[in-house]
């Protein structure tokens, strides 16, 4: 059953305190190495498109033509769900948004709630972009997230936090250190796709939990007194980007 927007921000709250509880648990496949390090070779994402490109686009074509789509698309949406540890790819379709395929996350360090400091090892919550595509991660492949945004900037400067982090990506391989990590062949499908749609044509949400399935319960205390905006936020993208309701 769908709740409505202020139904998932509540619900977006209260999974927290559950969440953060379980994080080790949950997350038990992540791993914490000293420095994140991209750059370890000059390889251009026209390398990547002649090495990759051809079996790529093939998985995805299958993909979007089981949704009923046809590939490539003008734009695509990816949501991350950081408890579900899985990322959803969604494409549009006749004015709504259809989903298309999941990818399982490998790695995703923290634990529920929004990224606030540089090295808390926190994987952002919120609504971003694809500023960059790193053909020469130490990671396989690697998209680069535009975070901290505007949202994030201005809560920063509220807060005074002069340092809310850096560098975040969606990566291959099963390492995390505040990124999203899908796997090396989900990561040349992901790459490849954004490379042909362009990436100012990705939109990234990244939320705690799936609030599309969750009940209203009342909201845990000790989150940054934004949180509820920010996951209002959330839970109207999540209403965009549906899944059937038999996942």
């Amino acid at each position: 059953m769908r709740v409505k927007h202020g139904g998932l921000a509540a619900a977006f709250l209260v999974a927290l305190a559950v969440a953060t509880v379980l994080a080790v648990g949950t997350w038990g496949r992540s791993f914490w190495v000293p420095a994140y390090r991209t750059v370890v070779g000059d390889r251009t994402v026209a390398d990547v498109m002649a090495e990759y490109g051809e079996p790529a686009t093939k998985r995805l074509a299958a993909r979007f033509e089981a949704a009923g789509l046809h590939y490539p698309p003008s734009e695509v949406a990816l949501v991350g769900l950081k408890s579900e540890m899985r990322l959803e790819l969604s494409a549009p379709a006749g004015g709504a948004w259809r989903h298309v395929a999941d990818y399982a996350v490998t790695a995703a360090s923290g634990v529920a709630g929004p990224k606030l400091h540089e090295g808390d090892r926190q994987v952002p919550e919120g609504l971003y972009r694809i500023v960059g595509l790193n053909p020469n991660s130490r990671y396989h492949l690697s998209m680069k997230l535009d975070y901290p945004n505007a949202f994030d900037r201005r809560h920063a400067a509220r807060d005074g936090r002069a340092h809310p982090g850096s560098d975040i990506f969606i990566h291959g391989k099963a390492v995390s250190v505040g990124c999203l990590a899908v796997g090396d062949a989900a990561i040349e499908e992901l790459f490849v796709l954004a490379a042909s749609v362009g990436k100012d044509n990705v939109a990234v949400v990244i939320a705690p939990f799936d609030g599309r399935r969750t009940p209203v319960l009342p909201p845990p205390e000790g989150l940054p007194p934004w949180t509820p905006e920010l996951y209002r936020l959330i839970g109207e993208a999540l209403e965009r980007y549906s899944r059937p309701t038999s996942a």
